[in-house]
């Protein structure tokens, strides 16, 4: 358990490409390969066969319970049947009776009392009935009575008939009539009329297969019927085929009679296994030490006490049996008959002992359902080494027992035998004669023997996969499922280089030992060695949990959580753990036994506490917050008792605990507590819970800041079930302990505060779980969304028209603002509360517009769902008919009025708005606003947001489609969901779509319940009947909106009163409040006079449902003790890395020597040409791979290898028309590589498994997510520009804003620092000696070095100043590190001290007519710079190669562009350069990208 925690962080901080030991020589880790990148998520999708899993508490209809039992005894002693010969001797015991000792009633009562107790030694609930020598009126009346006393359960019926004659052929058995003269036959059929369905039968006579196979024939035939005539048997009957049977012996054979054995030998081994067992070994072994039958008869001890030698063999003999049916049963036959009903299960289990020894007498008994052989099955030899260990010790355990006289004696009268299981008491004390000392009887070491070979399997390689085979999980074992906790995590993730290879690798069979582990757990010294190996078991996946369960582990593992011993506490956490996550329908078990305290407890204990101390106790804690989560999970009455507990205090005092995953499942936990229960969401809100989690949502853990949002968003009456069917809802419930306006305000306040500061979040996985939340708010507070987006319609078609709009278009917006803030007189506490509550909504819509835009697939869908949402309400809302109102005009396009200064123009026009006044309320905990601190601001930065893209006229334009706005350009749209509708994202068919992500789960759900039909007028449906010319005005709107909302508001606050109530029973209070079409009146006097009733008709598709807690709760599915399969030496993964970390080390070494001759040679020497699509602009190699990356002029990716001239894989970036792709990098080298690439509209996209040679999948986006919090508009901008450095994992980026944002690709957060300049970045370069130092190089010419652990403000230490304009590109020099290089467009050269920002050691002025591309080789002392393309030397351009050493030209070379014509305008507006030049990052070789899209590779020739 130590060990788990430590392998899966170091998992989920590394990579699944690879394992640990392989990369931790090089000294850093792979990023952006974690779970999270690789799922956003989404939990792993199940296999088709993972439902398969066998239920391990067994199903119905074929489960059986008895009920009671018949002992039918036809012996009718002294007189022996017609067809029957007896030898002489023969087998005369019954009962371990002999029944001519005693007269023969009292005999046949003897044999009958034994009987009782043989079966109540089985089990002691059910009540036997000895039915002697019976008449057939009698047995009828005795049948018909137990059915009617057991219901619907199973009846026993076990017959004698060794007094009468055989079953004849035809299914007959005897009994006898009254007066004992006759024999009379009782047919099969009448005794299932009799003793009905379901039923146990056992047949102890000669001839018994007669009776087996004709009961089934009479039953098939009785379902037969019932079948063709009624269509099945009523609820609570099963069919006659599930009865159960064991038989003697065939319909040829005869009972043995070997006068060693009693005469019902099948029934001693049924009801007295071991007894008839020790007898059996006595005749088949010699005995050593003189031990006599008699002295084996006398073995002391009891049954029930597994201290004594007696005890210990009959738990041996259960564990082997056990074993033996485990190994060797089909898995659904096994759970059956050994885990449904104790009684039957100690049939069957004694069963295998009657097969065993029966055989050696030519007996075959069987059974129905028939079971395989299992009486030379090897555990066999186990169990004769056991008794034999025993009866080694047996002479020294008598000579010191109690006189022999105190002893039963072997073959003594009838009433002193009643067989030695059902026998009460001790079969002889321990203790000898007075004054001696007794004899310490030696246990067994066949438990710790087991013991031992269950961890040799799994020390020794038994966790591993295999092939398919003899050797592998069977499938009835289960195994099908094996695939969601092994296989499909490994695929999911990455790991496997082949994963055509990986898919045939199953788990390994189990060992047999597993059954006897379970009974391990009864003893008291074996069990912490038993409960710590099981650990381990269950830790390699789900398929072993479900064995574990199946074997019948449960009730053991309950019964644990009673035991006071804090050495168990650590081992029992983890496997419950582990079942929880596997089948978390244990919850009711765990409420309804009081075990889920026991986890209560565990999360309950502080650090001050050292005599509660737990080992590793954060993981182990955070076991207990996902056990209790899971037991509150959609069921109140866990809610409750958690709460009552004290669960909800625990877990709200650990989030702020060090470890990330015990803050993670507290705020999990808490979530699931507080999901749909009003009473402890006020507990929650009185407690301060919600202002708690705020702070999260900026955690150094991605995993955290989602939780933190997946608690808020059931705070806000998201659901949190697993049943796809509850949808929530809600809000924050009733909060009856606030005044109504604070408790809309705290909604109001939550949603704000976590939209300021995720909206922006690097993860996209909290980015989802963000619009979860909005989607809550939305739900709730619709009308107030539906003013904002009237607002933003309005004043964004403002903005698009012409200079001289028409009044009503130019004054609609702000005049309703102020008739709405006047209507609140001289109040001036009311006018500021509700401009603020507007704004906050405002600030929230305008995020969800940005997040329809968002470069993440699945975010953006989510956000559409929600935004079309509110715009199917906006366009069936009043607003639609005011006649001031523009929502029912064509739209206008997205370039009608578009400009560099586009943003500043939007927003200086907004600056007469009355939401500008004062920006939204900032809650008390939560942090400062950082992009919308105005709504001016606001506006202004979402303007150039959907600038990039569409608009919102546009958005709105493309979701009404046919109904509001139909145009030709709507045929030319792409496929969407639904006919006659589309997303934003697929707006711009100039725009590509990128490559999806792994899991692209998300899915859009129209508003609409059906694909809307064009009609002649643009109406939708409206619930009301409107006047031609309405009679009100957009305040009116404005005012009967936001009133239905109190409305709404107040309705769930009275229905939940102060009682219970569930999120999804809230759509039947106050009529339909809850729904789209939620009307709260129809017509009205006085402010408001008209009911809105908005969106009659609409699906109800909100809130959004979240997958985040089922993704979390995989943690706990995938193996934590053991090393990843790519860590595993010798797996495929394992064996791949090895060899490329070979040959990564391998190619450095041979560089090594080039660079002190490169320094002096030419480079001069063609490598190779490449024909590109498009004008490659920016290009990056891989280090070892022969790989070139190549962006074009617009949104395409090619991967080439450029030793064989192959393109290797071509894909669409996604950014928007007119944009470019301004950086390009290749991260995680050393494993494989990931392309990062950064374009002009401040987006930084991840892709993976480009190189398709390693067949690991198709080309996936890995993450991505705007780079730059703000993006200005310039006249010359430089996009973004990226610089990556793999030690650390951080991402400077820096472009056309004021910031350079430093991305830390572990926790995915900002660190923001100010550049102090109006001109944009144009080159970023990080110090390789310093991991805190990096130089940013802008278009003014300026250079400026940062330390990122100074204070913003005092961030830049260093200012160089020499170039006259764009500085476009800055290296450090590959031999000094206090050295670097920089370039500017007007063709100079510097070369800086880092200490002297005065002047350049040394400056080249290399090209007059301007410079187009520099770069300086990371290996040896090199640069390089091509020439600036120019109306009179256009043609051709100049290519330069210098040596640092002492700045002699190496080669000068005149390069073609093939341009056929000269462009004053470069191919990029980002990109101030025709053509592309890079490094290799090792070799000595350079590429450089021509206009007309050819690219070079040339190298230096070796001296």
């Amino acid at each position: 358990m130590q060990n788990g925690r430590n392998a899966q962080s170091l998992r989920d901080r590394q990579t699944s490409e690879v394992g640990s030991d392989t990369i931790s020589k090089r000294g850093w880790i792979p990023y952006w390969s974690a779970k999270r990148h690789l799922t956003c998520g989404n939990p792993s999708p199940h296999s088709a066969y993972s439902s398969k899993l066998f239920p391990w508490r067994g199903s119905a209809p074929a489960k059986l319970k008895t009920a009671n039992a018949a002992l039918v005894l036809c012996l009718n002693i002294d007189v022996d049947p017609p067809d029957v010969i007896k030898t002489s001797p023969c087998a005369v015991l019954e009962c371990w009776v002999d029944p001519h000792t005693l007269p023969s009633h009292k005999a046949l009562e003897a044999i009958g009392t034994n009987l009782q107790h043989q079966f109540e030694g089985l089990s002691l609930k059910i009540p036997y009935k000895p039915i002697l020598d019976p008449s057939y009126e009698d047995l009828r009346r005795f049948c018909m009575t137990l059915r009617k006393q057991a219901k619907d359960d199973t009846v026993c019926f076990y017959y004698n008939g060794h007094g009468v004659p055989k079953p004849t052929p035809s299914g007959e058995l005897w009994c006898f009539n009254r007066n004992y003269t006759q024999y009379i036959p009782v047919s099969l059929m009448e005794l299932q009329s009799w003793l009905g369905s379901p039923g146990v039968y056992i047949w102890d006579c000669s001839a018994a297969g007669n009776l087996l196979t004709n009961f089934n024939n009479f039953a098939e035939r009785r379902d037969q019927e019932v079948f063709n005539t009624r269509g099945g048997y009523p609820d609570g009957m099963q069919p006659y085929m599930h009865s159960l049977q064991l038989a003697a012996c065939l319909a040829h054979e005869q009972l043995p009679s070997c006068p060693e054995l009693p005469a019902d030998i099948f029934t001693s081994c049924l009801t007295s296994p071991i007894d008839i067992a020790l007898r059996y070994f006595i005749m088949t072994h010699l005995l050593p030490n003189n031990i006599t039958p008699d002295m084996v008869m006398q073995l002391p001890g009891d049954l029930k006490d597994r201290r004594t030698p007696l005890g210990e063999l009959n738990w041996i003999f259960t564990a082997i049996t056990d074993t033996i049916a485990w190994t060797t049963f089909p898995r659904d036959l096994f759970t059956r008959l050994y885990r449904s009903d104790l009684l039957i299960a100690s049939l069957f289990r004694n069963f295998l002992l009657a097969e065993r020894i029966m055989k050696n007498y030519h007996c075959t008994p069987h059974t129905y359902p028939c079971l395989p052989p299992t009486n030379t099955h090897p555990l066999w030899s186990a169990w004769d080494l056991a008794v034999d260990t025993c009866l080694r010790q047996l002479p020294d355990l008598l000579a010191k027992a109690p006189s022999a006289g105190n002893t039963t004696p072997n073959l003594g009268p009838a009433v002193a035998r009643t067989g030695r299981i059902g026998q009460q008491g001790s079969r002889g004390g321990t203790t000898g004669p007075q004054g001696e000392k007794p004899y310490q009887y030696v246990p067994s070491r066949f438990f710790a023997d087991q013991l031992t070979a269950f961890e040799v399997w799994i020390s020794r390689g038994g966790s591993a996969l295999t092939k398919r085979g003899p050797l592998s999980l069977p499938v009835q074992n289960g195994g099908p499922g094996y695939e969601d906790g092994l296989v499909t995590s490994g695929n999911a993730s990455g790991k496997g280089l082949n994963t055509q290879h990986s898919d045939d690798l199953v788990p390994r069979k189990p060992p047999d030992q597993l059954p006897i582990v379970l009974q391990v757990l009864l003893s008291q010294p074996h069990r912490l060695r038993a409960l710590i190996l099981l650990s381990q078991f269950v830790d390699l996946g789900p398929w072993a949990v479900n064995l574990v369960l199946t074997i019948g582990i449960f009730p053991y593992i309950s019964k644990l959580l009673q035991a006071a011993g804090q050495d168990l506490r650590p081992v029992l956490i983890f496997i419950w753990a582990r079942i929880m996550a596997v089948d978390p329908s244990v919850q009711v078990d765990l409420h309804n036994t009081g075990g889920f305290k026991y986890f209560a407890n565990v999360l309950g204990l502080t650090d001050d506490q050292p005599q509660h101390a737990l080992p590793n106790s954060s993981e182990h804690k955070a076991m207990c917050a996902f056990i209790l989560a899971t037991v509150a999970r959609d069921f109140y009455l866990g809610q409750m008792a958690c709460w009552r507990e004290r669960v909800f205090d625990s877990c709200f005092e650990k989030l702020k605990e060090g470890d990330f995953l015990l803050r993670q499942w507290s705020a999990l936990c808490i979530a699931q507590i507080w999901e749909g229960n009003d009473e402890i969401k006020v507990y929650g809100v009185d407690r301060g819970t919600q202002d708690k989690l705020i702070p999260l949502l900026s955690d150094a853990s991605p995993e955290v800041r989602a939780a933190a949002m997946y608690a808020l968003g059931t705070f806000m009456g998201a659901s949190g079930s697993a049943d796809p069917t509850k949808q929530g809802g809600g809000g924050s419930g009733t909060q009856y302990q606030l005044e109504e306006r604070l408790h809309f305000r705290m909604e109001v306040a939550v949603i704000t505060g976590a939209t300021v500061v995720a909206k922006e979040d690097a993860s996209p996985m909290v980015r989802k779980e963000l619009l979860v939340l909005i989607s809550c708010l939305v739900k709730e507070w619709r009308g107030y969304f539906v003013v904002c987006a009237w607002i933003y319609w309005e004043e964004d078609r403002k903005w698009r028209t012409e200079m001289n709009p028409q009044p009503h278009e130019e004054e609609v917006t702000s005049q309703a603002m102020a008739e709405w803030l006047d209507s609140f007189g001289d109040d001036d506490t009311a006018r500021d509360e509700n401009r603020v509550l507007l704004s906050s909504f405002f600030t929230i819509f305008v995020a969800l517009l940005e997040l329809t835009v968002d470069p993440y697939h699945e975010v953006a869908t989510n956000a559409q769902t929600i935004t079309d949402y509110i715009m199917a309400l906006l366009l069936a809302s009043p607003f639609y008919r005011l006649d001031c109102t523009t929502l029912d005009s064509p739209p206008i396009p997205t370039n009608h009025r578009g400009s560099a200064a586009a943003p500043h123009t939007r927003g200086q026009s907004l600056q007469s708005s009355p939401l500008t006044a004062r920006p939204p309320t900032p809650v008390t905990s939560r942090p400062s606003l950082r992009r919308a601190d105005t709504v001016t601001s606001t506006f202004s930065g979402v303007a150039s947001t959907l600038r990039r893209t569409s608009s919102f006229a546009n958005v709105l334009r493309s979701f009404a489609g046919g109904i509001a706005f139909p145009s030709v350009e709507e045929g030319r749209a792409p496929s969407s969901p639904l006919p006659g509708f589309s997303t934003p994202s697929r707006l711009d068919t100039a725009q590509s779509r990128p490559p999806s992500p792994n899991f692209n789960l998300a899915q859009y759900t129209s508003p609409y319940s059906r694909p809307p039909t064009p009609t002649k007028t643009p109406l939708p449906p409206s619930p009301t009947e409107y006047a031609p010319q309405p009679d009100y005005t957009p305040l009116n709107v404005m005012e009967a909106l936001m009133e239905e909302d109190m409305v709404r508001l107040r309705a769930r606050r009275r229905s939940g009163a102060h009682g219970r109530r569930h999120a999804p029973d809230l759509g039947g209070l106050g009529g339909d409040l809850c729904s789209p079409s939620g009307s709260t009146f129809s017509t009205d006097s006085g402010s408001v006079p008209l009911g809105c009733g908005t969106g009659n008709g609409l699906r109800d598709v909100l809130p959004l449902k979240s997958s985040f807690f089922d993704w979390c709760c995989e943690y706990f599915k995938e193996p934590q003790m053991r090393q990843a399969e790519a860590d595993e030496p010798g797996s495929v993964q394992y064996n791949y890395q090895v060899w490329r970390q070979q040959r990564n080390e391998q190619l450095i070494a041979d560089a090594q020597p080039q660079t002190t001759q490169a320094e002096r040679v030419q480079w001069d020497k063609p490598v190779t040409n490449l024909q590109v699509g498009g004008n490659p602009l920016s290009m990056a190699f891989h280090s070892y791979d022969p790989h070139l990356v190549v962006a074009n002029d617009t949104d395409t990716i090619s991967v080439w290898d450029w030793s064989q001239r192959k393109r290797l894989n071509y894909f669409c970036n996604g950014n928007p028309h007119g944009t470019s792709i301004t950086s390009l990098h290749i991260i995680n080298q050393d494993v494989g590589g990931i392309i990062i690439a950064g374009s002009a509209d401040g987006i930084v996209r991840l892709y993976r498994n480009y190189d398709p040679a390693l067949d690991q999948g198709p080309l996936q986006m890995v993450s991505s997510f705007r780079a730059l919090d703000e993006m200005i508009s310039v006249r010359r901008g430089s996009g973004i520009i990226l610089d990556w450095k793999q030690v650390g994992g951080s991402l400077l980026v820096g472009g056309d804003s004021r910031m350079i944002g430093v991305w830390d690709a572990h926790t995915e957060l900002l660190l923001n620092l100010e550049t102090n300049s109006e001109s944009p970045v144009t080159a970023l370069v990080s110090d390789n000696a310093s991991p805190s130092t990096f130089m940013a190089g802008f278009a003014d010419g300026a250079i400026k070095m940062f330390d990122r652990r100074l204070e913003e403000e005092d961030a830049i230490v260093r200012i160089y100043q020499s170039h006259p304009s764009w500085v476009q590109n800055v290296k450090f020099h590959p031999r000094y590190s206090g050295q670097f290089l920089s370039a500017s467009l007007a063709g100079d050269v510097r070369l800086w001290d880092v200490r002297s920002s005065e002047r350049p050691i040394h400056a080249l002025d290399l090209h007059p007519g301007g410079l187009s591309t520099f770069d300086a080789h990371p290996q040896t002392a090199v640069f390089a710079t091509t020439s600036a393309l120019t109306p009179a030397n256009w043609r051709h351009q100049q290519l330069l190669l210098h040596s640092l050493a002492d700045f002699n030209v190496l080669s000068s070379m005149m390069l073609p562009t093939g341009l056929p014509v000269y462009s004053p305008r470069p191919p990029s507006l980002y990109i101030p350069r025709y053509t592309s030049f890079a490094f290799h990052p090792l070799e000595m070789m350079y590429a450089v990208g021509q206009p007309d899209g050819t690219v070079k590779l040339m190298g230096c020739k070796p001296s």
